[in-house]
């Protein structure tokens, strides 16, 4: 195992109830890189992001997480923040967004225990960093749906971490909202140097951003430059025969068949 990698698999195979949802994965993402991760509903990319996590357990394969096996990451366990797919928060439920950040410190203080001065400047730091401080005070009810994820991704960074994984940070907003989303994430990484990974069905706007992207359906399709690896045989093994992309101004677009789109 690599111990410049911040994710790394080998012969990795994950099962739900004996059906398999990854199978033989091996890849090695490096410290301070922005990877996508990218494959059609029910192709294991938030199998993955949870094997990363520890949340999940291979029957096959050994996993490391910042250089260990995820169960063994102790403190090392802060150094990651996560967004995952649903949030599991009630957005109607009257909390101001500086209370919602702070809930990111709750593995380090503890459930119940009140919030110090420093605590709170800490979560002040994280609104910072997504250009949110002006809605500190506001009930997060009342934010739109791009402020909401932003407002998580604080909650995620509040800790500091070397490694932010956001998996489909975009799926409940609208397409201006989501590219907004990416373009912010990008200058997140070129400014801090974090490693991140971006769970995402968004192929083309994403592809102008990451690193590297890594393209799974059950198996590791194939993985590495964008350029390199959004060929016509990589998008036809995860989607099916009828998938290509095509340019459309600084944005490519994917587009599948209808005959096709449900072979897979």
């Amino acid at each position: 195992m690599s111990m410049s990698a911040a994710i790394e698999f080998r012969g990795v195979s994950v099962r739900y109830d004996h059906l398999p949802a990854l199978e033989n994965i091996s890849v090695s993402i490096p410290s301070g890189s922005f990877w996508g991760i990218i494959g059609p509903n029910g192709s294991g990319k938030s199998t993955f992001v949870k094997t990363a996590l520890g949340l999940l357990t291979p029957y096959e394969g050994d996993v490391r997480t910042l250089g260990r096996v995820p169960a063994d990451l102790g403190s090392l366990r802060a150094r990651i923040g996560y967004v995952p797919q649903y949030a599991q928060l009630d957005f109607s439920f009257p909390l101001q967004v500086i209370d919602v950040v702070a809930m990111g410190l709750y593995g380090e203080i503890g459930l119940f225990r009140r919030l110090t001065r420093s605590h709170r400047e800490r979560a002040y730091r994280a609104l910072d960093r997504v250009q949110m401080r002006e809605f500190a005070d506001r009930q997060i009810s009342a934010l739109s749906g791009g402020q909401r994820q932003r407002v998580l991704i604080a909650r995620a960074l509040v800790v500091d971490p070397s490694l932010l994984i956001l998996d489909e940070p975009t799926a409940a907003l609208d397409h201006g909202s989501a590219e907004g989303l990416y373009d912010w994430v990008n200058r997140l990484h070129e400014e801090d140097g974090m490693t991140i990974i971006l769970v995402t069905h968004d192929i083309g706007v994403v592809s102008q951003y990451v690193d590297s992207i890594a393209c799974l359906n059950r198996s590791l399709v194939a993985h590495g430059r964008p350029r390199d690896v959004l060929s016509g045989d990589s998008l036809e093994e995860m989607y099916g025969c009828g998938a290509m992309l095509f340019g459309h101004g600084d944005v490519p677009h994917m587009v599948v068949s209808a005959k096709d789109a449900g072979k897979k």
